[in-house]
């Protein structure tokens, strides 16, 4: 009966290691900071955002989705209308690598898998240099289910952002529905 009580005991402790260990490496994405000290947890509820628009490069699928004050801004006519957009105004681009669907019957391509967060914020105060907006990238490794801040600082509003000065550093307009 003992060694009984002791194997339990043993499995038991063995069981509960095992799960506090994998609490312990179960990451909290919202406790990820980038270079530029633009948070991701300023982003949190992303996967829930209205949806602004989507794009595909030869090597990505994208959709971009935007938070109620960017979406209540473009309803308003921003940045058609000349206004900028306010601060607090926040918009992700979801970033997937594209594969063939093999069920479709017909060519489509859909979403493989996931590789990037590209997140972009208005505050005026804190990027003053790049018309107020602030740029991060959050890589996604599948392999592990983890995220991490992308190491280099991103400058694209600095770069390619520069192109869209006149509709407030944004490309992707509020498609119409």
């Amino acid at each position: 009966m003992k060694c009984k009580s002791k194997r339990t005991i043993a499995t038991v402790s063995a069981v509960l290691a095992v799960m506090g260990a994998t609490a312990v490496h179960a990451q909290d994405k919202y406790s990820l900071k980038s270079p530029s000290g633009i948070a991701f947890s300023d982003f949190k509820g992303y996967e829930d955002w209205s949806v602004v628009s989507s794009a595909r490069t030869d090597e990505v699928l994208k959709v971009i989705v935007a938070n109620p004050e960017m979406i209540k801004a473009y309803k308003a006519g921003i940045p058609g209308n000349g206004q900028p957009f306010p601060d607090g105004s926040k918009i992700v681009k979801l970033q997937w690598k594209p594969k063939k669907s093999t069920e479709a019957p017909f060519v489509v391509d859909v979403p493989d898998v996931f590789s990037q967060a590209f997140v972009i914020e208005k505050d005026s105060k804190k990027f003053p240099k790049s018309g107020g907006w602030g740029y991060a990238l959050f890589n996604y490794d599948a392999a592990s289910d983890r995220f991490a801040a992308d190491p280099s600082p991103s400058d694209c509003g600095h770069v390619c952002h520069v192109a869209v000065k006149s509709k407030d550093h944004i490309f992707h307009p509020y498609q119409k529905r």
